[in-house]
């Protein structure tokens, strides 16, 4: 049979170190999101001066973002495109490290409870051990 052997420090200490990089993470995820979007900003357009925004008449709620918007060149329409495909592989990235930590704290957490049913079960045994037979040396059997 093949036993296992927790130590819920030992989990605790590597759950904070996957904590970090998970941090980590999303830094680099968020970095990465206003560094192509600058890099989107910045490349431009084909479209010379004045032709640049597209002008959409119509009220405007107040508070609310101007109906006009700068036209798009095709490196920003390239950089939109990458992120937006790369979308499902970056939340993916996040939910995987949350669910093997959420596990990691669930397993641990469920072999500490079965360590504690079976001091319990142990502890119950013992005390059921009638004293006054084995001291008889098992004559009343």
């Amino acid at each position: 049979m093949v036993g296992w052997d927790i130590r819920p420090q030992g989990v605790q200490g590597q759950l904070k170190v996957v904590g970090g990089h998970a941090g980590d993470l999303q830094k680099a995820l968020t970095a990465l999101l206003e560094t192509v979007s600058e890099a989107a900003r910045a490349a431009g357009t084909a479209v010379p001066g004045p032709q640049a925004s597209t002008p959409v008449q119509g009220p405007v709620v107040p508070g609310s973002a101007p109906l006009s918007r700068a036209a798009m060149g095709p490196v920003a329409a390239a950089l939109g495109e990458f992120l937006r495909e790369r979308d499902r592989d970056f939340r993916s990235m996040a939910e995987r490290t949350e669910a093997s930590v959420l596990g990691a704290v669930e397993a641990t957490g469920a072999y500490c409870r079965g360590d504690l049913e079976a001091a319990e079960h142990a502890q119950n045994a013992a005390r059921a051990v009638r004293l006054d037979l084995l001291r008889r040396g098992g004559e009343g059997r």
